[in-house]
Formats: structure tokens, sequence, C-alpha cells
């Protein structure tokens, strides 16, 4: 057994070991993500890493870099950011982060769909107090609705994995090829709904806005930014084995135009964040689908990024604003210029604007999408991110620029949580000019 993806699973488990004394937890944590970025950075150069419980490719790495990058960036901002509640203390908070992230890395290089069931279950075992870590009468109501229908979809996902192995009598991947029968059809279709549920796929995806927007902002993003790519590539993974590509591109083109309709008239800053992520990850499960992972990679990367940086901005405001309601946020440059800075340029991170990398990445899936043929699907995924487009920006350029009332004094902003926002939010910038310089 390889020792680099078994250091990878124990290190964040290991490190609690701390949770006796709260500053060492902390420090441990963030040991704990910078050795997981160079451990996943390693894994690159040494792949195809295939064992009987490992399978790792240079695809899967490029996964393992946007957990562990958003891990660290998350624990920066917690320590912070998070302070204890009556439900969640500081220790426990930590804890749960770190067994969350490991159940993440767990299902995305495990050589078994049985196992990657077990890591998506996992997932939301240990994610589940997190949302509910600071407290508030409806983060329990989003805990309890994230619970309920997560744990549905995933109950369907299993019967998919039960359909897989009567089919194989196996359930490691690398043992079992494509075969196209009623029972791996099957198997697929309910992949689509069940592990769909916690990639954001319509119509499962309801528990998402209200887990997103309840969650602490640390937590939102590595929901956003991993928790559903993580989900995805298990989805494309059963995927291949009967690849029903017209089913995925219904689904996945009926998410994007459902949630673009929503964000027309949305009233919460972190719930229309929460909405584009659904977007950008169906536009990514049709690049993998279609057979364009390049464009899928570069958006999955730049927009991890790019919406934990948005969700880092986001927690900025409620926390020192005490506000969510988007029509109640106004003048922000003049209150919080660094923050606006950041929020601008996640804003239009994740809504494709050019030369950010989530523009080059959702390019190149919609130019495959209209080489395969799929012309309708095309013209109503264009139309969709244009309006996903205008709602997001219209809302964050009225939340910074419009002054309502007397102009504020600038608030002093906390100098760590707005650094990380601000390094977040350059990211895909750095990536999409990098990315032009590069591609022919």
């Amino acid at each position: 057994m390889d020792v680099e993806p078994l250091l990878l699973l124990l290190i964040p488990i290991l490190i609690n070991i701390g949770f006796f004394k709260l500053k060492l937890i902390k420090v441990l944590s963030i040991l704990s993500a910078l050795l997981t970025i160079l451990i996943s950075l390693s894994l690159y150069f040494l792949t195809p890493i295939i064992t009987t419980f490992f399978l790792i490719t240079k695809f899967t790495t490029f996964f393992l870099l946007m957990i562990t990058s958003i891990y660290l960036l998350s624990t920066l901002y917690s320590i912070n950011y998070i302070k204890p509640s009556r439900i969640v203390s500081e220790r426990l908070y930590y804890i749960l982060l770190n067994s969350f992230v490991t159940s993440m890395i767990f299902t995305v290089i495990v050589n078994n769909y049985g196992l990657m069931w077990v890591g998506i279950e996992l997932t939301t075992v240990t994610s589940a107090l997190l949302i509910v870590a600071e407290a508030s009468e409806t983060s329990l109501e989003a805990t309890w609705r994230y619970i309920i229908i997560v744990s549905a979809g995933v109950t369907l996902a299993l019967f998919s994995i039960i359909l897989i192995y009567y089919n194989y009598h196996t359930l490691t991947i690398t043992e079992i090829t494509p075969e196209n029968n009623i029972i791996t059809r099957l198997a697929v279709a309910l992949a689509l709904i069940g592990f769909g549920t916690k990639a954001g796929v319509f119509p499962m995806y309801t528990w998402l806005p209200d887990a997103h927007s309840e969650a602490p902002s640390p937590i939102s993003a590595l929901f956003s930014g991993v928790l559903l790519p993580a989900a995805a590539y298990v989805l494309y993974m059963v995927y291949l084995i009967n690849p029903l590509i017209n089913i995925f591109v219904i689904f996945s083109t009926l998410s994007i135009i459902t949630t673009s309709i929503i964000l027309l008239n949305q009233w919460h800053i972190k719930r229309m964040f929460a909405y584009s992520t659904i977007e950008n990850m169906n536009l990514a499960l049709l690049g993998l689908v279609l057979g364009q992972p390049l464009g899928a990679i570069i958006l999955l990367l730049s927009h991890a990024f790019g919406k934990a940086g948005a969700f880092y901005s986001s927690g900025i405001i409620v926390k020192i604003l005490e506000e969510k309601r988007i029509e109640n946020i106004d003048g922000l440059y003049s209150k919080l210029k660094l923050t606006s800075a950041s929020l601008l340029m996640s804003s239009l991170a994740v809504t494709g604007t050019p030369p950010f990398a989530t523009f080059i990445g959702e390019f190149l899936i919609l130019q495959t999408l209209i080489q395969k043929g799929y012309t309708i699907e095309f013209v109503l995924i264009l139309a969709s991110l244009a309006t996903a487009f205008i709602s997001i920006n219209y809302n964050i350029t009225k939340i910074i620029f419009t002054q309502k009332g007397i102009n504020q004094a600038n608030l002093k902003e906390p100098t760590l949580i707005t650094f990380i926002s601000l390094i977040s939010s350059i990211i895909p910038l750095i990536l999409g000019i990098l990315l032009l310089v590069i591609l022919p």
C-alpha cells in the first residue's frame, strides 16, 4: 500500500489528538492542511496509483488539490471567525472540520464504488453539526433538511451500488468494464438522482441553498467549493459504467435553467451564491459527460477559489454589518473597501467573466456542447448563464456602490479573514491569465 495516499487520510484524523487544547488543535489543523496540499502535489507526479484500495490518477489529483487548498483557507479563516456556541464548541468545530475533509479525500481516492458511497455518507455525518455551529433557529432547520434530503438521496445511491455489484459481482472500479444492459442503465440512472442529490443536480438540490446560507462561511466555502465536486466525481465514475449522456445532459440543463430563474429574485446574499454553485456544478458535470474534462477541471478549480472568496466576503459582511438581506446592504465600498474588492472579484469569477478561468472552462464546455449537436440545450444554457450573470452582478454592484443613506466611515476589517478572502478571489483571475498564455 502506497504511503502518500495513506498519509492523506491519516494526517487530518491524527491531529485531532490536540483536541484537549484549543490553540494546539488550531495549529495542528493548519499544519495538517499544509501537509495534505504538499502530498496532493506530490501525488500528481506519482500517478497512476492503482492498488486494491486506492485509485489515484492525474484527474483525481485535481480534486485532491481543490479539497486540500480550500481546507487550508477555511481553517485559517476559521481562526478569526468561529466563536463557541451552545451546540458546537470551538474544539469540536475543528475536530469535525478535519473529519469532514478526511471523508472527502477518502471518497475520491478509493478504488471501490461501495467505499465511495461510504465516503459520501461520511461527509453527511461529519458536516451536519458544522451547519448548526452558529446555533440559530434557521440553521437548525437547515441541518434537518440537509440530513433528511441528502439521506434520501444517498439511499437511492445505495440501490445503484447494489445493482452494480449484482451485475459485476465486484465493486472494485478497476475490475469493472462498461456494459450496456438494463441493470447498468438503471444503476447509472439511480446514481444520477442519488449521488446527484449531493452534487446539486435537479430536482434534489433543495437542501443546498439552506445549508450553504446557514452554515458558517468557512464551511459554506467547503460545501460549495469541494463537497459538491467530490460528489460529482463519484457520480461521473458511476456514469462511466454505462454513459447515459442524454439523461445527464437533460438533468444538468434543467438544473441550470431552474437556478437561473430563482436567481432573478434572490434576497439573501449567501443563498444567491449557493444557487450559483448549482449552476456551476451542473455545467462542470456537463463537461465531464461530454468528454471535455479539461474544461470541467478548469471550471471546478476556478469555481472552488472564486466561490470560497464569495462566501468569505459574505461572512465578513454578515459578521460586521450583521445583515444578510441584499436590499439592506448598501454603500459597502465606503464601509469595507477590501471586502468590497474581494466580493466584486469573486462575483465576477463565479459568473464566468473573462479573463477569469471560469470563463475559459465554460467556453470549452459550451463549445463541446454545440459540437456534439445539443443546439437547443446550448441556447437554453447560454441564456441561463447570461441571466445568472446579470442577476448576481447587479446585486453585488448595487451592494457595493449604491449609497442610500449618509456616508459611513470606513469600518475596521479583520486583517486575516479579509486577506484570505482577497487571495481566494484573485486566484481565478491569475489562473485565467496563465491559461490564456498557455492554451493555444
